[in-house]
């Protein structure tokens, strides 16, 4: 066939080639399946074309908690959308740079809201991708000298259209003036510089280490000009939230088994609430609930009930949660 002999060799020329008629469908999925780009930029590719901006942000909106992030969000997509209005009648404009801090601890919903940011951004013509590309530090650093720049180049190069999410970004900056972390400050500090519309970074991490790393390098707190802060979750926000996880999966919580779980979350907050997981925490007391069920269920010598299959009972999250 034609086409094998002009082989496309990127996601948009094999998009392009399919809604020309030169590529069957079938071809197509082949050929996204062979390509050497990100699994991340392939979906980020093939979304479904009838998601509007209100479709994102109406996610948002259904998160549970986050009401402040929830606001510094839109206030974002407020800002982006006048400046592209500004632009179009000729007016000044502020520059769009929009690399961003997250502060928080683990659970808080971090890595859901980057999601949603580089969908919107995707729908706002900002970023033409808009897929998350999540590293940590052993993503980014190597074992001798000029072998961490280039581990830092590739996963910025696979973040080229979309965003750059550092989970623990504050660990970069550990080790010392010796560390190798120092050198993939630096590698992304000069990317932020030359590709300034390319990609979008969020650094994410605990508050008080988020503030000890942007003082690690100079040129570091002047790049982020967005810094949004993720609150712990309480009790009640923490048990609605494992409802939903629940309810997604078609499981049930007893009347017994919502008070014990509510009493763990509390406990969980009161003990330690530095160390607590929130959102993380109870979704593995969840998966551990669900094993639970299942242990229980297959040990039953009467026949199993749809209701069975749906309730998760108190002893179902074990005697050491």
């Amino acid at each position: 066939m034609l086409w094998q002999s002009l082989r496309p060799t990127s996601v948009d020329e094999i998009l392009e080639g399919l809604e020309l008629g030169r590529i069957s469908s079938a071809d197509a999925f082949a050929l996204l399946q062979q390509t050497s780009e990100t699994a991340a930029a392939v979906r980020g590719a093939i979304t479904d074309e009838k998601e509007k901006l209100k479709d994102v942000l109406h996610e948002l909106d259904q998160l549970i908690g986050l009401a402040e992030v929830k606001q510094l969000v839109r206030e974002i997509q407020a800002f982006v959308q006048i400046q592209r209005r500004r632009e179009a009648e000729q007016l000044a404009t502020e520059p769009l740079v929009l690399h961003t801090i997250f502060r928080g601890n683990p659970g808080t919903g971090k890595t859901t809201v980057a999601r949603v940011l580089g969908r919107m951004y995707r729908h706002m013509d900002v970023l033409p991708k808009g897929h998350l590309v999540e590293v940590e530090r052993a993503d980014l650093v190597g074992e001798y000298i000029g072998h961490t720049a280039q581990k830092t180049r590739e996963q910025i190069k696979k973040a080229m259209g979309g965003i750059l999410f550092i989970d623990e970004a504050y660990s970069l900056a550990r080790g010392g003036e010796k560390d190798f972390g120092k050198e993939a400050i630096d590698a992304l500090v000069k990317a932020m510089e030359d590709h300034k519309q390319d990609f979008v970074l969020i650094l994410a991490g605990y508050t008080k280490e988020m503030e000890f790393f942007l003082q690690s390098n100079p040129g570091l707190r002047s790049r982020f000009p967005l810094h949004i802060d993720f609150p712990d979750y309480n009790a009640d926000e923490l048990l609605a939230i494992a409802e939903s996880m629940l309810k997604q999966r078609q499981y049930e919580l007893t009347r017994r088994a919502r008070h014990r779980l509510l009493l763990l979350i509390q406990k969980g907050l009161r003990d330690d609430v530095y160390s607590f997981g929130n959102a993380r925490t109870v979704r593995n007391w969840i998966e551990l609930a669900i094993r639970g069920q299942a242990v229980r269920l297959v040990q039953k010598s009467e026949e199993m009930t749809r209701t069975d299959l749906l309730h998760i009972e108190a002893e179902d999250f074990g005697e050491g949660c």
